[in-house]
């Protein structure tokens, strides 16, 4: 067995003018088959960086969308577990940021081979379509979460989220 490995991650809810949520279907890393899931846009903390200057990079990188960290403002929600990937053993930390965005078109062209390789597509969401879907949401709780976010109720201190839940997403978001 490998030795852990532990990774803090910066996440974002970007929600849209008509308060959709941005999501992609990407590959759960952990089983062997292709079985997917859908995440929020967001990736690891490299050395030295800031929650929200992570997060500004990741959506700089993976979206095309450029953002200061300072307008991410405080976390919203962490959620943590393990998780393999090649036989190495992660254990995270994912801290959530809320963010509103109009227009923003999806330019993965700064997707490194390996997000490629594991990320199928992008989607705006509801609400009603996060607790409702069919496949796994990562993480659980996001569809309770958005409604008290799209209300206005920014929490005081983050909101603790199960970590990736197995079974369907209907149950899990």
């Amino acid at each position: 067995m490998s030795e852990m490995i532990y990774r803090s991650t910066a996440r974002v809810l970007l929600v849209d003018d008509v308060d959709r949520l941005l999501v992609y279907r990407g590959l759960l890393l952990q089983v062997e088959d292709p079985y997917y899931a859908w995440f929020t846009p967001g990736g690891a903390v490299d050395p030295g960086e800031s929650l929200q200057q992570a997060a500004a990079r990741e959506l700089r990188e993976e979206l095309g969308y450029a953002v200061a960290p300072a307008v991410l403002g405080p976390v919203v929600a962490i959620s943590s577990g393990t998780w393999s990937l090649g036989g190495e053993t992660f254990s995270s930390v994912d801290s959530f940021f809320f963010l509103r965005v109009s227009g923003l078109e999806v330019d993965t062209s700064g997707m490194d081979d390996e997000e490629r390789q594991v990320t199928d597509r992008f989607e705006w969401w509801t609400v009603t379509e996060l607790r409702t879907a069919a496949e796994t949401i990562v993480p659980g709780g996001l569809a309770a979460l958005m409604e008290r976010l799209l209300r206005g109720n920014l929490p005081a201190q983050p909101v603790a989220l199960p970590w990736h839940l197995p079974g369907a997403a209907g149950t899990s978001g």
